[in-house]
């Protein structure tokens, strides 16, 4: 094999993905030092797929349980935004097709927000059916959190266009008129759930950037509505908003509302 340049078998490196193969058998004998730094990049990079890899598989398998008991539209389940001072909380259902693949795939607690925002647009892509419930801060405070919570899981159920013969919750079990399975720390075990906490997530986030452009005061475009050291100066200084929840401490403190 002629000897290549080192931007030649960076190019190379690129398309290869066997270990064994007579090219990396070559290269791992080129002595040049930046031929060597190559391949010891492209040695991790293989590592941390392979890692991905096993990781998607291992949260595949309560899919995979069901989808052998002759379960077909298996529906994950998540909610976001239970202890913010303000804002919504957002359930998300999505149903995935059998041969869904997304290395990463995970918590979205553990992702960047690039990579969530990257994962949501393939989600939306590539999914059977996703349905979103959004329960607004009147109603949080009306019925408390846990129930609003449930009743946004609920709604989103309600909303899938291909009914599901299944659900895979994350943590909590719901009146629904479904067999189910209730997961604790489910968006980190189930490709269903990681999903669903993904699309949740991403849909309530936009919707505090949104609110924190109405809002600029609060700081809503980078805490979300969570109880940070800013945000509760902000409310000191200014006020509760119509969006802050009214039976969540310390805002039940405040009376004044800014219009």
């Amino acid at each position: 094999m002629e000897k290549l340049t080192i931007r030649e078998i960076e190019q190379n490196l690129s398309l290869v993905k066997d270990r064994t193969s007579d090219f990396i058998r070559h290269i791992e004998k080129d002595e040049r030092k930046g031929v060597q730094q190559l391949l010891k990049k492209w040695y991790s990079q293989q590592e941390s797929e392979q890692k991905a890899y096993e990781k998607y598989l291992e949260m595949t398998k309560y899919e995979n349980n069901y989808r052998s008991q002759g379960f077909e539209n298996i529906a994950g389940i998540d909610e976001v935004g239970r202890g913010p001072l303000a804002g919504p909380v957002v359930a998300a259902t999505v149903i995935l097709p059998p041969t869904f693949y997304l290395p990463g795939l995970d918590d979205s607690k553990k992702l960047s927000e690039q990579k969530r925002n990257a994962f949501f647009e393939i989600i939306n892509r590539e999914a059977v059916s996703i349905s979103i419930g959004i329960i607004n801060v009147e109603e949080i405070d009306h019925i408390n959190i846990l129930e609003a919570s449930k009743k946004a899981m609920l709604t989103a159920i309600a909303g899938l266009k291909t009914k599901p013969d299944f659900l895979l919750i994350d943590a909590v079990k719901l009146m629904a008129p479904y067999p189910q399975e209730a997961i604790i720390k489910g968006d980190g075990k189930s490709i269903s759930i990681a999903a669903a906490s993904i699309v949740a997530k991403v849909t309530r986030d936009r919707m505090m950037i949104k609110l924190g452009m109405e809002f600029p005061q609060y700081g809503f475009s980078q805490n979300m509505g969570y109880g940070t050291k800013e945000h509760l100066n902000a409310i000191k200084k200014f006020g509760i908003t119509p969006h802050h929840r009214r039976s969540f401490a310390p805002i039940k403190d405040f009376v004044i509302e800014v219009k």
